[in-house]
C-alpha cells in the first residue's frame, strides 16, 4: 500500500539535528532492525510517539524534541490488523517478540526475520501496531528502513521556521 499522512517522532534535543538520520535505532538496535541498521520509528499521533519514548516506564519524562513528518510512501505493509498480517504472513506473536531477549543473546529476533521478508519482496516499511504497554488498537506507528527526500520514499520533517539545530554542536 500507499502510505500518506503526517507522521511524529520524539527526539533526545541533543541529536533533534539528525532527524531524518535513522542513525540512533542503527547504534541500538530495535524491535523492527538489528543494531548497525539505520531505521526510521515514526508514531501515526503525538500520543503514540510519546508513549514510544517512555516505553510506558515509570520514570519521568526526559526532555524531547518531538518532530512531526510529511510523509508519501511506497510500497508499505500494513500489519495493524489480523487480515493485513494474514496477506502478508505475519503473526502477531513475530512482532510482538521481547526482541531485546534475543539481541542480548545475540539471536535473530522473529520480527527482525519478518522485516528480512518483507525487505525482500521490496517494502520500504511496515505499518504496525504499538506494543508500549497499555497501547490501543487506535496506537499505531510507522517504521521504515527506505526513505529519501523524494518519492515514492518521500519523508520530510516539517520544520518551516528553521527551529532545528545544523549540528550537534549546538548543544555543546
Amino acid at each position: 500500500m500507499r502510505f500518506v499522512g503526517r507522521c511524529y517522532r520524539g527526539h533526545d534535543p541533543m541529536w533533534s539535528f539528525s532527524p531524518m538520520s535513522g542513525e540512533g535505532a542503527a547504534k541500538t538496535g530495535g524491535r523492527f532492525n538489528r543494531k548497525g541498521e539505520p531505521t526510521l520509528y515514526l508514531s501515526l499521533d503525538v500520543m503514540t510517539a510519546f508513549g514510544e519514548c517512555t516505553q510506558g516506564l515509570s520514570r519521568r519524562l526526559q526532555p524531547l524534541t518531538m518532530c512531526e513528518y510529511d510523509v508519501d510512501c511506497n510500497p508499505v505493509a500494513d500489519l495493524r490488523t489480523d487480515a493485513g498480517r494474514a496477506a502478508h504472513s505475519v503473526s502477531l506473536e513475530d512482532i510482538a517478540c521481547g526482541w531485546l531477549g534475543y539481541l542480548r543473546k545475540g539471536h535473530d529476533a522473529p520480527s527482525w526475520l519478518v522485516v528480512d521478508r518483507l525487505k525482500s519482496r521490496g517494502f520500504a516499511g511496515i505499518l504496525a501496531p504499538s506494543f508500549v504497554p497499555d497501547a490501543t488498537q487506535a496506537n499505531c506507528n510507522l517504521i521504515l528502513w527506505r526513505w529519501s527526500d523524494e518519492l515514492p520514499t518521500k519523508v520530510t520533517v516539517f520544520d518551516p521556521s528553521g527551529r532545528l539545530p545544523r549540528a550537534q554542536s549546538s548543544w555543546i
